[in-house]
This record gives structure tokens, C-alpha cells and sequence, in this order.
């Protein structure tokens, strides 16, 4: 499967251990099968940075292999009841993400946060959130936390510099 991964700069060696706990999947290396998406994070990345370049970086994953090995790997297709859980558990900083090595399922952006938000605060329930949550179209990451993972699975193709 061809993954993307949008910054600022070429990556040709991932690290799984860089970034913060408290994000949807947890700390690990996130990407994307979607080019469009991968390319607006790496230009709202060189917006925040103040530089003046983004960078696509290309990536064949062979999730089969990776899952035939025996990896703990998670996949959460739709937003549903087990993603809101989830994803809120990490927000909070319970972790729920240690117990994988690959995780795949929707994103926690922009279009879906304040629902999110609302739920982690305890101002709407699960199923109020879920409601919302049912007209969004998931959109795409794969978080990888494992760096055996990453050098046994993940290949690096190329880095683009996008306009």
C-alpha cells in the first residue's frame, strides 16, 4: 500500500518514538493513503514553521507482511463507538495506544473535533457524538510505534517538494 507522510522536510528514515503521547493513536509515525490530505498537513506544517517549503513523502507498507507477522495491529475503519473511546482514552493520556504496534482508523481534525471535544468533556454523550459523528466521511492515518515495524515494513520511495 503506497502511504504518505507531509512535512517540511524529507524523511527517508522514520522514527517511531518522535511527537507527543496525547494525540489520536499515540506517539508514533503518522501517514496517510491519502496524497491530498498528507499534502495540505505538510503545507499547514511549513505555515506553522514559517519556512518556506513542504515536503510529500512517498512510502510502501506492506501491511500484509506486517499483520502475517503477528504485530498487534488495529483497525478502526468508521467513526464508531470503539474510535470515539480510543481516540478520547489518548487525548486524555491513557495510553490505549501501547497496546499496538500499528494502528490504523479516521482523524480527529478539524471537521470532527468539536464533537470530540464535546464528548471528552462530558457536555454531549457517546451517542449524541456518534450521531454527529455519522455524517463525517473518515478520512485516513496509519500510526506506526514500533521502529522494528517501520524498518522491517515501511520503504521509503521518495520526498516531493509540493507547491
Amino acid at each position: 500500500m503506497i502511504l504518505y507522510h507531509g512535512t517540511i522536510m524529507p524523511v527517508p528514515s522514520p522514527l517511531a518514538h518522535i511527537g507527543r503521547e496525547e494525540l489520536d493513536f499515540g506517539k508514533g509515525f503518522y501517514l496517510t493513503k491519502i496524497k491530498e490530505q498528507a499534502e495540505a498537513w505538510a503545507r499547514k506544517k511549513m505555515f506553522i514553521e514559517h519556512v518556506s517549503r513542504a515536503v510529500l513523502n512517498v512510502y510502501e507498507f506492506d501491511s500484509e507482511a506486517a499483520i502475517g507477522s503477528g504485530i498487534s495491529y488495529l483497525s478502526m475503519p468508521q467513526y464508531d463507538k470503539e474510535w470515539l473511546d480510543f481516540v478520547v482514552g489518548n487525548r486524555k493520556g491513557h495510553n490505549h495506544w501501547q497496546a499496538y504496534k500499528v494502528i490504523e482508523g479516521g482523524v480527529a481534525n478539524d471537521r470532527v473535533i468539536d464533537t470530540v471535544e464535546d464528548y471528552m468533556t462530558g457536555r454531549i454523550t457517546a451517542e449524541q457524538a456518534l450521531g454527529q459523528l455519522r455524517f463525517a466521511k473518515p478520512n485516513h492515518q496509519i500510526c506506526i510505534l514500533d521502529q522494528q515495524v517501520i524498518d522491517t515494513f515501511l520503504h521509503f520511495v521518495e520526498s516531493v517538494e509540493i507547491k
